[in-house]
């Protein structure tokens, strides 16, 4: 199995080359890709040292699979040019998600609908995918009606830059702002761009991508995104109208029932989902379970994940799983 890992050097792409040798991904032949101010750097993987190579000379040498963590733009340009010499791309950028055309995967959910045609596979946005982890397996019991969400959401789902700002200014040191405010004692309502209806890009992922994984336009989505100043890991308020009824302990069976989903919830242990807590983990963290008193078959719930690997990484190195699992590459 050649693997073409494209955006290695990258945030992701580093915490996809970790996820890849924690699971004994099955590679034969490794290629780490890059930008072009990036070849001929060393990258280490399971102790053994990898020379970065360009993205033509990794089209040319024609990978099973390519896993991409390398930005939109790239992977418009790009993508298509691998599946052009029959490789299979698992892209984690947005430029493919909403394309009819293509497929986007949560494993544990749809990916039984992949075929060997699929050569450009969709990875979804890293907070649509902890929401729709919890929700898929609630909605299929109980038919969602209308979800309202607001993120919380760290600021390495920005970047190295965001980071380094975070850091920067808990050191009291002036450097590089990726954000136009401070995020240090702050919390930014704005994450991506704003579109022309208010909302911005990521709260239109959030609204749009689940209809998409579940295969069902039944139900509408309202999301807030807010940016805060955490290191790692999203989490997320969410309030689901459902057209059924429920009983608060079998959504808490169900969930607990759900592959990659955890639930922690005692308030009288003081026990619910953290970032700190889902920090290199792979697993969807489901607490404060409750029903809203407010209105008819309406459930609360906080939900946390480490974005950087359920939400991106991970998500993508399952996929790739499957598709070696069941023989489509």
């Amino acid at each position: 199995m050649k693997v073409a890992v494209v955006g290695a050097t990258g945030m992701v792409g580093e915490v996809m080359l970790k996820v890849l040798a924690e699971r004994n991904f099955p590679i034969t032949e490794l290629l780490l890709v890059a930008s072009e101010r990036s070849v001929g750097k060393k990258l280490s993987y399971k102790d053994e040292e990898h020379t970065v190579i360009g993205l033509s000379d990794a089209v040319a040498a024609k990978p099973d699979i390519a896993i991409f963590s390398a930005g939109g733009d790239t992977s418009l340009e790009w993508a298509p040019k691998f599946a052009e010499v029959g490789t299979t791309v698992v892209d984690n950028s947005s430029a493919w998600r909403m394309d009819p055309e293509k497929k986007l995967i949560v494993p544990e959910i749809n990916a039984d609908s992949l075929t060997p045609s699929d050569k450009i596979i969709a990875n979804p946005n890293c907070s649509t995918i902890q929401m729709v982890m919890a929700l898929a397996p609630l909605h299929k019991k109980y038919k969602m009606k209308r979800v309202v969400v607001s993120t919380y959401q760290s600021v390495s789902g920005t970047g190295v830059k965001a980071v380094q700002q975070l850091e920067n200014e808990i050191a009291g040191v002036k450097g590089e702002m990726a954000y136009p405010y401070p995020i240090g004692r702050n919390a930014l309502p704005h994450c991506d761009v704003f579109l022309e209806n208010g909302y911005t890009k990521e709260e239109m992922k959030l609204a749009r991508e689940p209809q998409k994984i579940l295969d069902d336009r039944s139900f509408s989505i309202s999301a807030t995104a807010v940016r805060i100043p955490t290191a790692g890991g999203h989490s997320e308020s969410v309030n689901v109208e459902f057209h059924n009824d429920f009983e608060l302990n079998e959504i808490r069976q169900i969930l607990n029932n759900t592959p990659g989903v955890t639930v922690q919830d005692n308030p009288d242990t003081n026990t619910y989902p953290m970032p700190i807590y889902a920090h290199d983990k792979d697993e969807v963290f489901v607490g404060r379970i409750r029903r809203d008193e407010t209105q008819r078959n309406t459930l609360n719930m906080w939900i946390v994940a480490d974005n950087l690997r359920k939400g991106a990484a991970t998500n993508a190195v399952q996929i790739a799983e499957y598709l070696v699992d069941k023989n489509l590459v």
